[in-house]
């Protein structure tokens, strides 16, 4: 059996699946890979034409989601779905070249990497606002945390399975599981690459992505960011808080009137917020802990 599964979540995908599922099927036999179909709730005849095209295909599964769980949500099915070392996922549009699975098989064993992400650096992706939006998503993102990486929303990545097991409780059930799950292994500091890919047009159908996705994924980051510096938020909130309730004070002390109530309050919040990024600071290692305990004990 192959280490590698190719995952792919489908909305509402079937005009995209009737043209590349031959292609895909057909690769995927030669390639020896597995193949799981996720069919998220679709309103179409998606589920139909994936159930009988993988009629005799051993190597391929449908897992039938009755209700649209999202992007992330689809995809985190199929991650438990599977047995295989590596998974890989691509989209059900018909956009990613399969060429590219292998390329990327091959480069994530070679170099003994976690994650690699197929990097569209260079190439046009969508709308004019589309690009504009994940370019700012982007520069956000590098703002606040390190980001080694360029492609972040990318939907072709290869990884282990047994990490992204471990992060997908922490990753959004929508559009912005292509960011977080990023962030979560460059966070958890595994091992990430970029190699880059060739991406088509979409063979049918319209994209959901939408402003809403953008807000989303940004609400994303922060909630990531938290979860991983609360210290660095609480001090950086009381060190400009302790700044700005002495300025206010040492004018009014310097005119005899003594210290003020707004700066006594102003202190006090700032050491009070000391004190919580401390705490939250353990609760988020005892959540670390709790979330590889957990890993483990499922396998």
């Amino acid at each position: 059996m192959s280490g590698l599964t190719i995952l792919i979540p489908c909305y509402n995908e079937e005009k995209a699946l009737v043209i590349f599922m031959p292609e895909l099927l057909d690769f995927c036999r030669a390639q020896g890979y597995q193949l799981i179909f996720i069919n998220d709730g679709s309103k179409d005849n998606t589920k139909k034409v994936i159930t009988e095209a993988i009629k005799g295909h051993e190597f391929a599964r449908l897992v039938d989601l009755k209700v649209n769980r999202g992007y992330g949500g689809a995809i985190k099915a199929g991650v438990l779905a599977a047995n295989t070392e590596y998974v890989i996922t691509i989209d059900g549009d018909g956009q990613h070249q399969l060429a590219d699975v292998s390329n990327l098989y091959a480069k994530i064993q070679s170099e003994e990497a976690d994650m690699i992400i197929g990097s569209r650096e260079g190439q046009a992706s969508g709308s004019f606002f589309r690009a504009v939006g994940k370019t700012l998503i982007r520069s956000f993102t590098k703002l606040i945390m390190h980001l080694p990486i360029y492609d972040l929303n990318s939907g072709m990545k290869i990884y282990r399975r047994s990490l992204a097991k471990k992060y997908l409780n922490f990753c959004s059930d929508g559009m912005p599981f292509s960011d977080s799950i990023a962030l979560m292994f460059i966070n958890e500091k595994n091992y990430v690459l970029e190699v880059p890919i060739t991406i088509k047009e979409r063979l049918a159908g319209e994209s959901t992505i939408n402003i809403k996705t953008a807000f989303d994924t940004v609400l994303q980051i922060i909630y990531i960011y938290i979860f991983y510096y609360p210290l660095k938020i609480f001090v950086t909130s009381g060190i400009l808080v302790l700044v700005v309730s002495l300025l206010w004070g040492i004018p009014i002390m310097l005119q005899g009137r003594g210290v003020s109530v707004g700066t006594l309050t102003g202190i006090l919040i700032s050491f009070t917020m000391f004190l919580l990024g401390l705490i939250a600071q353990q609760i988020v290692m005892v959540r670390k802990d709790l979330m590889a305990f957990k890993s483990e004990g499922k396998g």
